[in-house]
């Protein structure tokens, strides 16, 4: 354990800025913003306790640059009646870790938004989503509010940004091969991969700050036809050509980091983050990751799906359990060159502290994810999301919605 905790909490550069260990938090939607998107009591708790269990790195959650389009009912938002509310939850939340390195995700759901309370849109309509055909214009209209959430972003405190180009999400739509429209953000891979490049580089002629941190959380395979990372617009067959050039391309425009991730939770929730039922979905992202860091020169590369290894009680067979371990695996991948850090997200939920006990020695308290994915079911249903397993509040949050609502028929975001 001491070789693993000198891995894990040792500093590591990204771009200007000290990172303090390899542990990420990720991007984890919590549907408990007040009615103007602004952090709520349960926001800020949520984040306070992620500020002092001590993690390098932290991602505000999918935070959304509009009204218009959008997933979650109670989704935080980044537009400017947002900006005070914002400034103060960081500042806040550095108060308690200053150390710790905050960035904001950014997000347009596309496709994804919920046609109950926002405006469905589309690149190219996909079986069983559709939505409103975006033209070029509209397109160009969110490169402005993408623009301008950085702005509003850098000026809150934030040390960076997650521009998102995964999950299912607008920007993973228009990179897909399946995007093969004709149209300025369609059919050749120039054409798709030039909504992130401008933008990439529109947000740092904007923020001009070598200080403030950019980069993406990328699905390096999307996992069904024509999806990203696939080898055309009606193939399932995984290719990483375009993930690997657009990762190239997105450090040589500034990118100093990028989060590996894969699947769509809408689609092929399993390959985003494996369950108990079928753990070895996580072994494909030690593979992605290590062509991401292949790839790049200097940019940190951050690998997911750790919760799933736990402390090597996780269901997976012909393997000692002690050599398949989230620690285990995270170091030793850490000293293979393989990737840079480690991404919690159910983790982050049963123990906002897990650095903080694995730092002072207090492993045998670690509360570990089940795999339950009850905060993926309260996540469906649109509810407050937390662990069910070792918060009660949330517990209480869950057993309230299914009396109310039924069981749940389907685990797809």
């Amino acid at each position: 354990m001491d070789r693993y905790k000198e891995v894990l909490l040792s500093p590591i550069k990204i771009g200007n800025r000290e990172c303090p260990n390899r542990f990420f938090i990720q991007a984890m939607e919590c549907t408990d913003a007040d009615d103007d998107g602004n952090p709520s009591a349960l926001t800020v708790e949520r984040y306070s306790n992620l500020f002092k269990g001590e993690a390098g790195m932290i991602t505000l959650e999918a935070i959304t640059i509009t009204d218009e389009c959008r997933s979650r009912l109670n989704q935080l938002c980044i537009m400017p009646r947002n900006a005070k509310a914002l400034e103060k939850f960081v500042a806040d939340l550095k108060k308690i870790n200053p150390k710790a390195l905050f960035v904001f995700q950014l997000t347009h759901s596309g496709e994804l938004s919920n046609p109950e309370f926002s405006r469905r849109v589309t690149v190219k309509p996909l079986p069983g989503f559709g939505g409103d055909l975006l033209t070029e214009e509209e397109v160009d209209k969110i490169m402005d509010q993408f623009v301008l959430a950085a702005r509003i972003a850098y000026d809150a405190g934030a040390d960076g940004i997650d521009l998102k180009l995964c999950h299912g999400y607008l920007g993973s739509q228009i990179l897909r091969p399946y995007n093969d429209r004709k149209w300025k953000y369609g059919g050749p891979w120039e054409n798709r991969r030039r909504f992130a490049f401008d933008l990439y580089e529109r947000i740092n002629k904007e923020i001009n700050d070598p200080n403030f941190l950019i980069g993406s959380k990328i699905s390096a395979w999307e996992g069904f036809p024509g999806g990203f990372g696939t080898e055309g617009p009606d193939s399932p067959i995984m290719d990483l050509t375009e993930p690997l050039d657009l990762i190239r391309g997105l450090e040589e425009r500034g990118a100093q980091y990028f989060v590996q991730s894969g699947g769509s939770p809408s689609i092929t929730i399993a390959i985003t983050q494996a369950d108990k039922h079928a753990p070895y979905f996580a072994y494909l992202h030690p593979y992605w990751a290590k062509e991401f860091k292949k790839a790049v020169r200097k940019a940190v590369i951050i690998g997911s799906n750790y919760s799933v290894f736990r402390n090597g009680k996780n269901g997976c067979l012909a393997v000692e359990p002690e050599k398949n371990s989230m620690f285990f695996y995270g170091a030793k991948f850490i000293e293979e060159n393989k990737l840079d850090m480690i991404a919690l997200g159910r983790q982050s939920f049963a123990d906002p502290l897990l650095p903080l006990k694995l730092r002072e020695g207090r492993e045998n308290e670690i509360k570990w994810c089940t795999l339950c994915d009850n905060c993926l079911e309260l996540l469906i249903r649109q509810r407050e999301i937390g662990c069910c397993t070792y918060n009660k509040y949330y517990t209480d949050v869950l057993v309230k919605t299914r009396k109310e609502f039924g069981p749940l028929r389907t685990m797809h975001t």
